[in-house]
């Protein structure tokens, strides 16, 4: 990744400038084998706690507010994610088969957080996902869930009073390594589907909340950002080696 690349990634993901990164599980985690995509028909199915589904985009592809095509278009969702210009990886949220179509409902990355859409299943590829993040602002923690059972748990840093980390339930919509391991966003930056509900920007970028690492691993454990959440560059290179594109994320107060 290019050094404007990563100026640019810093513009949109919370940098905390003068104020503005529990222990972890002992058992070792086996790495994660990554799931071919799988063309429908698949059991894809809205998310449990045990198992999720993500859609990798194909074409460019409508959402619409119904599973119709004549359905009001919500969003026109590109293939290529904006940030890392990777694969475009949706969390599904339903599936409905309307006159002999199927149609998945998608959290979109948009504003207002928690957004979704239909998309048809022929547009998409999928892959099952059997991990979840659980954020909790209250202790600072994050939590990894493999089929249900907690595996691991990180400190982290999070939003200030003024300047909340949102809640509710996104996914993580890239995985973009930024190639300097001091910078201030660290070695691997996860934007998710959440905005900030506080600020429509920061120095220039859209608001997009991210997990990612930190220079600053003295602030871990912290209300310090400006709603990113942030670790230490060791646990979200850990991270990085279990999650994908997809993944869930539960952030809770």
């Amino acid at each position: 990744m290019t050094s404007a690349a990563v100026a640019a990634l810093g513009a949109g993901f919370a940098p905390a400038v003068a104020q503005d990164p529990a222990p972890v599980d002992p058992a070792p985690a086996p790495p994660a084998v990554e799931q071919p995509p799988v063309a429908p028909p698949s059991p894809i199915a809205a998310p449990n706690p045990r198992r999720s589904w993500a859609g990798r985009l194909l074409v460019v592809a409508t959402a619409r507010m119904y599973p119709t095509p004549g359905g009001k278009p919500l969003r026109l969702v590109q293939p290529i994610a904006p940030l890392g210009a990777g694969p475009v990886w949706l969390q599904v949220r339903g599936v409905k088969v309307v006159a002999g179509v199927r149609w998945v409902k998608v959290l979109l990355p948009v504003r207002p957080n928690g957004r979704t859409g239909w998309i048809r299943a022929s547009d998409m590829a999928f892959r099952p996902i059997n991990l979840r993040i659980d954020v909790d602002l209250s202790d600072r923690k994050l939590k990894l869930f493999r089929n249900g059972k907690r595996i691991r748990t990180f400190p982290v840093a999070v939003g200030t009073p003024e300047n909340p980390t949102p809640t509710g339930r996104f996914a993580i919509a890239e995985v973009i390594p930024t190639g300097d391991p001091k910078a201030f966003l660290g070695p691997i930056v996860m934007p998710i589907t959440g905005f900030s509900e506080a600020l429509n920007e920061y120095a220039g970028g859209n608001g997009r909340v991210a997990i990612h690492g930190t220079s600053q691993p003295e602030l871990i454990g912290q209300r310090v950002s400006h709603g990113c959440i942030r670790m230490r560059n060791a646990d979200i290179r850990r991270l990085n080696r279990l999650v994908r594109s997809g993944t869930p994320v539960i952030i809770r107060r």
